[in-house]
């Protein structure tokens, strides 16, 4: 069975706040960690009402605190919004409190909209020295860095860096450098194959890595019927819609018929930036879980689920597990 994890945007439904939404990631991370998922990222998000995990590092380290030894990570933080050297010193600070269980998925985008990046003062330049922000923090977590600045913690600790991406240029990088590669198909899925296979075709092996190592989102709302579960997701898909038309907000509860009532620009969107999902009863969702492995030769999935109710969420990865057990296949072991 390849390794399944989880990755939670910590949201803000409707009627709900920030404190709330910081409760139920903590509970899902130790729901997760009792089902057998093997990592537990947060992602790096700025100015977004229905996001509650722009702090990232902070909240990375509350759930690793409030879990034993599910790894927990960032998937990602967004490195031209940051200094190398204050990630690397952040990270080998959370490296030296939970040893062994913290990892560093590291993207080039705002994670913000322009304004609020410029708020970041975020230079409108810096995603074209992403390559070299890398390579400066991957020197600061050396046993012997090259320059005179050392991270103090940081130097000589094995965290784990991922390079994420939804397009060739992350594909590329993380091939050149070696790294494991996260690809946002739960998002933007229109590059996916093209950007595994230049991954794997042009890797180099390196001192992090030998042989490469994909992982791939993956969107799942699951309960016990089809109906049920489709009704679930139009909180996700409202969500996106509104997202992609400019009106971010809260996530929303679901809407009956809403995917039937929306224009037909809008469904062949969301057909499109959701086509990586496995909506349904169990039966269903194993289905389209055996296909998307069976297509992809993924190496490990992270399963993402846009559920307005909490106990609804709980449930849908309590769902996903069972089904994921019953998917015997022959894959590497997790990297750590």
């Amino acid at each position: 069975m390849i390794p399944f994890s989880v990755l939670d945007l910590a949201p803000i439904t409707e009627g709900g706040d920030a404190t709330t939404s910081f409760r139920n990631t903590l509970e899902l991370a130790r729901l997760a960690e009792d089902l057998g998922f093997n990592r537990f990222w947060l992602a790096e998000h700025h100015g977004m009402p229905g996001i509650a995990s722009a702090a990232t590092s902070v909240l990375i380290g509350h759930v690793a605190a409030g879990t034993k030894k599910i790894r927990v990570g960032a998937g990602g933080i967004m490195l031209p919004n940051h200094s190398p050297l204050v990630i690397a010193e952040q990270f080998g600070t959370l490296e030296c409190l939970y040893p062994g269980r913290i990892d560093l998925g590291l993207g080039r985008a705002p994670g913000s909209d322009q304004l609020t990046a410029q708020a970041l003062r975020r230079n409108p330049g810096a995603a074209d020295t992403f390559p070299q922000d890398v390579m400066e923090l991957l020197d600061y977590f050396s046993e012997a860095p090259q320059g005179r600045v050392h991270a103090v913690p940081g130097k000589g600790l094995k965290v784990p860096v991922w390079i994420l991406g939804s397009s060739l240029f992350g594909a590329q990088m993380a091939a050149a450098f070696g790294l494991p590669y996260a690809f946002a198909s739960h998002f933007a899925p229109q590059q996916m194959a093209e950007a595994i296979d230049v991954y794997r075709r042009y890797f180099r092996p390196s001192v992090y890595l030998d042989k490469p190592y994909v992982m791939l989102g993956f969107n799942v709302v699951a309960a016990d019927s089809d109906a049920e579960a489709e009704l679930l997701a139009t909180s996700g898909q409202q969500a996106f819609v509104n997202l992609r038309t400019g009106r971010p907000g809260k996530l929303p509860p679901p809407k009956p018929g809403y995917k039937e009532a929306l224009d037909p620009m809008a469904k062949t969107m969301l057909e499109q930036v959701l086509s990586c999902s496995a909506v349904g009863s169990p039966e269903r969702v194993k289905e389209s879980l055996a296909g998307f492995i069976q297509r992809t030769q993924a190496d490990e999935l992270m399963i993402t689920s846009h559920i307005f109710d909490h106990k609804a969420r709980l449930h849908s990865y309590e769902i996903f597990a069972e089904v994921g057990k019953a998917l015997i296949t022959s894959a590497p072991q997790p990297i750590s």
